[in-house]
């Protein structure tokens, strides 16, 4: 293994790398920091909890030249898919930028112009933002674009997913076509390749991990649970083990809302963050969660990605994602920079079709457990420890009336 001074970073980057607390850099960021800082395109596939802010940002600040304009206009650009992303990345960029004095700013929407504005007016060397907000910008002149120098797309596979990619291909014909260009993603699909072959031509293909591919230190098990008692299920979880600094899941805005306020009313301290929060609900509750104000934090996939907290002991995911995907990233926020964590799904007979989805694309068994203590009352699907991770079509639920009252398996 490299050490970061083997890298090629030049003094005011390594002092940056002492400042972070950073010993030894990553895979991702020993592969992607000497091709970046020879200016060459990137396409980066890691898993979440690598450090790829920092594979990127390091090598970003060391290749930029500010121009001798009065007012800097941005030189490097860094699209994300969201706000909470943005406010990290920006955290990050700052103290790498510090001893070159670069500015760095953000513009993410959800938060008003004006103060926007007025930051971007006193100048900006390093832009990170959110695609909606910056197209907003572009179309209403607020912003040049034409000094682009570096441009990072993080976690392009969620912009994707979000319906970001017209933005995103509107920002990739607006910047200077000699311009640098970073992608970061935890999977690689067709319209990134797409893409790739028109914009980033000869890109240097950097790939961590296998599509699927979940970390090896996270202990993964699932909970078969009637739908109906899921609620029952968690209250006695938090209640009798110690799931340390914790993350839940669920599929829906009002789910989140629902659990937190459960779990309040048995006083059970937590916060919820979701996109019907306001920015500064938002904001307080991802800095008491990672202040160790709050230890348990209730979301919805606006969490499932980029977001870096230390030391969070436990997903739940209370309900089975929509996509086997998200499923990689949301466990991905436990079992970070080599640590260990557990991540527990609460599987429902109507989320057992998803569930096998989330088998077929890890091609891994998860191992079902049972909640010592925990009275199961009604109906659930035990998966059998014989079975195989194909992809097969689960029975509908309906046609299950039979089975009521007894736990069975498939």
């Amino acid at each position: 293994m490299k050490t970061f001074e083997e890298l090629g970073l030049d003094s005011r980057l390594l002092k940056a790398v002492s400042d972070l607390e950073y010993i030894d850099p990553t895979p991702v960021q020993e592969q992607s920091i000497p091709a970046a800082l020879e200016g060459k395109h990137i396409i980066a596939c890691a898993q979440t909890g690598t450090g790829k802010t920092a594979a990127y940002v390091l090598p970003l600040m060391q290749n930029i030249t500010r121009s001798s304009r009065k007012r800097p206009v941005p030189h490097a650009l860094v699209v994300v898919p969201t706000r909470e992303l943005a406010a990290q990345v920006e955290k990050v960029a700052r103290v790498v930028a510090q001893p070159s004095q670069y500015k760095v700013r953000s513009v993410v929407g959800g938060i008003k112009y004006k103060p926007q504005l007025e930051r971007l007016a006193r100048g900006v060397d390093v832009l990170v933002a959110t695609p909606g907000r910056l197209i907003d910008l572009i179309d209403g002149n607020c912003i040049d674009l034409s000094q682009i120098q570096v441009l990072v797309l993080d976690e392009a596979d969620r912009m994707l997913d979000m319906g970001f990619w017209p933005p995103v291909k509107k920002i990739l014909n607006i910047i200077p076509q000699g311009s640098q260009k970073l992608l970061f993603s935890a999977t690689i699909g067709t319209e990134i390749n797409k893409m790739a072959k028109v914009h980033m031509k000869g890109a240097t293909t950097i790939e961590i991990a296998r599509k699927g591919e979940t970390a090896r230190q996270i202990n993964e098990t699932c909970m078969p649970v009637a739908f109906k008692q899921k609620a029952d299920l968690l209250l006695v979880l938090l209640k009798s083990r110690s799931t340390g600094k914790t993350l839940i899941f669920t599929r829906t805005k009002r789910r989140a809302d629902m659990v937190s306020r459960i779990l309040s009313k048995n006083k059970i301290k937590n916060q919820a963050i979701h996109g019907d929060r306001n920015q500064s609900q938002r904001t307080r509750a991802l800095s008491d969660f990672t202040k160790d104000c709050i230890d348990i934090l209730v979301t919805t996939d606006v969490m499932a990605r980029g977001i870096h907290v230390d030391s969070i002991d436990t997903v739940v995911n209370y309900d089975v994602p929509v996509t086997p995907e998200d499923y990689v990233h949301r466990i991905g926020r436990t079992g970070r920079a080599g640590q260990s964590g557990d991540a527990l799904t609460f599987v429902a007979p109507e989320e057992i079709s998803a569930f096998r989805d989330i088998e077929y694309l890890t091609k891994a068994i998860i191992p079902a457990v049972d909640l010592e203590g925990f009275d199961y009352k009604d109906e659930r699907i035990v998966p059998s420890k014989k079975r195989k991770a194909t992809k097969q079509k689960a029975i509908p639920f309906a046609q299950k009336k039979s089975y009521r009252g007894k736990r069975y398996k498939r």
